[in-house]
């Protein structure tokens, strides 16, 4: 198990103390003083060197030093020195929070700015980052809060919380360990569906919820449906179907006498007559255009003919237009290569042999002889000029290559020109074409003769004519015995209309009858499904009183004084999670005094110690409460009110009088 003591405590303008030392060398130690004489700031400095939040986990608290005015006294330095026993190894923190003042360009005087944190480890100044890390190699801040206040547990985390660590250190119960227990409980199996408990009682309520407004909502709607039934005491089925099937006919036999004297003898031999000369008028128009529309119709078909072509001859000119483009490019990306090429050969040819002749014997320093110095220069000299050849030549070559290649681009586009050239040449031919049929086609229209000048049509159109005014005559006088008949068929579908409108009443009252029916047999539906419901809500109570049973069985064993209530039975019978510390039968947060209180923490505190394998110095505040502390095997630094006390006075409790705090 890791164990961490305190030794010692050091303490420089931290909430109003100017200087204290805390000597506990490891021990259990008792502080005496009076109120308001920093006794709770010795917690609140020791949780602020290691977590920057004060005693009652605050991290916005103040820990500067104010005079007897209540404001601030600048420019000191606050700090806060802890050294520590861990596993046997000491270990030293410090912090330093310091004003940050600032002398801005132009300012007679500087100006507070902010401030800034300095850290130490062992001496050594250290990073925010490092002093952290350090820190949480030791323990999580959680946990440490956890062990070394009594009152933490139960005075700062919310009951979710509390009941979350509980369940961590004595394990939680499965629920088939559960259900094993209550036979009852088996049909949970079924009915659970995969879901835990949680969530299939989420599912039930807002099922029972969703069921409830529709069981209210269904007797209103049956009595609305009810309300506006139709009235049929007054109105037979029958005899109003027999009634609209009369009506309808006498409509027919009304509808065919409208159509008789619409198409009366006179009239549909007239419009016969006008069929026949629409014939006649046709036939005329067609012998009179035959010679000349035929003509007229070729000569338009040339033109269009010579038009098509000359599209395809400019399509054609275009694209090869396109090809000399992409060749020009081609030539002056060629034409600037040759360029660096001429400048790359240029170069090289310029260079000069040079030669750094070693006269000594690298090894001994001994002059070479002559012949060995002139030779190793023949050699050089003759590498270096097979090089400049060898790059000049390969140079010449691309060049060539490169010329070539720009000559046969530059032969092909005057090729590509002359095609161009043979295109226009046929253009201007097939426009001329187009220029001598437009001609033809002006002589051939002014030859054609209208048809309206066409006696034999003029004839035949004006007997048409005549034929149109005599039939207009007729229906003239069939119109006044049409609307008659009209009016009559109007009164008779009026009839029909409001027969229709009772029949209705019948079809209407029957599906009434029917969503009526709908309705009470979903509402007997629901009221089955609810009792459902609430069958699986009571396994899902019965099954949380026997986990919590088993669970607070399981969880109290786990301490000598503290005992934990893991849920409340709420005034409709059903269960409501909570967790609630209690010592002998007493509430921990209801009428329980300080004495059980820090004690009952230290039993919480042992218990997690144990679970979490780490031990760590206790801060037990307002310990003068409390005749006798429970014996905890971990160092205890008892904060005691002494009203004679007006400085901070520490004593270090012997061994054996640990029970007699």
């Amino acid at each position: 198990m890791k164990e961490i003591r305190l030794l010692e405590l050091n303490l420089k303008n931290f909430k109003g103390i100017k200087s204290f030392s805390l000597k506990a060398n490891g021990n259990n130690v008792r502080v005496f003083g009076d109120n308001a004489t920093g006794k709770t700031t010795l917690f609140d400095s020791f949780v602020w060197l290691l977590f920057d939040k004060d005693s009652n986990n605050r991290k916005d608290f103040s820990i500067k030093t104010l005079d007897k005015s209540g404001k601030v006294i600048h420019n000191l330095d606050h700090e806060v020195e802890a050294v520590f026993l861990v596993d046997g190894e000491t270990l030293t923190l410090k912090k330093v929070f310091s004003e940050k003042w600032t002398k801005k360009r132009g300012a007679a005087v500087s100006e507070f700015t902010g401030h800034t944190t300095d850290y130490f480890i062992d001496g050594v100044p250290a990073k925010k980052k490092e002093y952290d890390q350090l820190i949480s190699s030791l323990i999580s801040e959680d946990v440490f809060k956890l062990l070394t206040s009594p009152s933490y547990f139960n005075e700062q985390l919310k009951w979710q919380d509390r009941r979350k660590v509980l369940l961590e250190v004595c394990g939680d119960i499965t629920d088939e360990e559960v259900i094993a227990s209550n036979k009852e409980l088996e049909q949970l199996l079924d009915v659970l569906n995969g879901r835990t408990i949680e969530n299939h009682r989420k599912v039930i309520a807002a099922r029972r919820k969703e069921i409830n407004d529709q069981l209210e909502k269904i007797p209103v709607r049956i009595d609305e449906i009810n309300h506006n039934l139709p009235d049929l005491s007054n109105l037979d089925k029958s005899a109003l179907e027999a009634q609209i099937s009369q009506i309808n006919a006498e409509i027919d036999e009304k509808q065919d006498l409208i159509s008789n004297i619409r198409n009366g003898a006179a009239i549909t031999q007239k419009q016969k007559q006008i069929q026949e000369i629409e014939i006649e008028l046709l036939q005329i128009k067609q012998q009179h255009e035959a010679g000349s529309k035929d003509e007229l119709y070729k000569l338009k078909a040339r033109i269009q003919e010579e038009e098509s072509n000359i599209s395809l001859l400019d399509s054609k000119a275009k694209n090869i237009q396109m090809q000399i483009s992409y060749n020009e490019k081609n030539i002056q990306q060629i034409e600037a290569q040759l360029e660096a090429w001429r400048t790359d050969w240029s170069q090289i040819n310029s260079q000069e042999f040079t030669h750094d002749e070693l006269c000594a014997c690298p090894t001994c320093g001994q002059d070479l002889p002559e012949d060995q110095v002139i030779a190793a220069r023949e050699k050089a000299l003759a590498q270096f000029n097979l090089e400049k050849s060898k790059k000049l030549e390969e140079i010449t070559n691309k060049g060539k290559n490169g010329a070539v290649q720009k000559q046969k681009l530059l032969n092909d586009n005057e090729k590509l020109l002359k095609e161009i050239d043979k295109l226009k040449a046929e253009v201007a031919k097939k426009q001329e074409a187009i220029s001598k049929f437009e001609t033809q086609l002006q002589a051939v229209k002014s030859t054609i003769i209208d048809i309206t000048e066409n006696p034999l049509y003029v004839a035949k159109l004006q007997e048409k004519q005549q034929l149109q005014k005599e039939i207009g005559e007729l229906q003239l006088s069939a119109n006044e015995s049409i609307q008659s008949v009209q009016m009559e068929i109007l009164e008779l579908k009026q009839q029909r209309d409001q027969l229709n409108a009772d029949l209705g009443k019948f079809s209407i009252l029957k599906q009434t009858e029917q969503r009526i029916q709908e309705l009470e047999m979903q509402e007997r539906e629901l009221a089955a499904e609810f009792e459902k419901l609430e069958h699986e809500l009571f396994l899902t109570e019965e099954f949380i009183r026997a986990k919590v049973n088993l669970l607070e069985e399981k969880i109290n064993s786990k301490f000598k004084y503290a005992r934990f209530k893991l849920f409340d039975q709420q005034i409709n019978g059903g269960l409501q999670e909570v967790c609630v510390t209690t010592f002998d039968g007493v509430p921990y947060d209801s009428g329980l005094n300080n004495a059980a209180k820090i004690n009952v923490g230290l039993d919480i505190i042992a218990t997690l110690s144990e679970h979490y394998g780490f031990k760590a110095p206790i801060f037990v505040d307002n310990a003068e409460a409390v005749t006798k502390l429970l014996d905890i095997d971990t160092q205890v630094i008892s904060l005691v009110v002494s009203e004679k006390d007006k400085q901070l006075r520490v004593e270090t409790v012997p061994t054996e009088m640990k029970e007699a705090i």
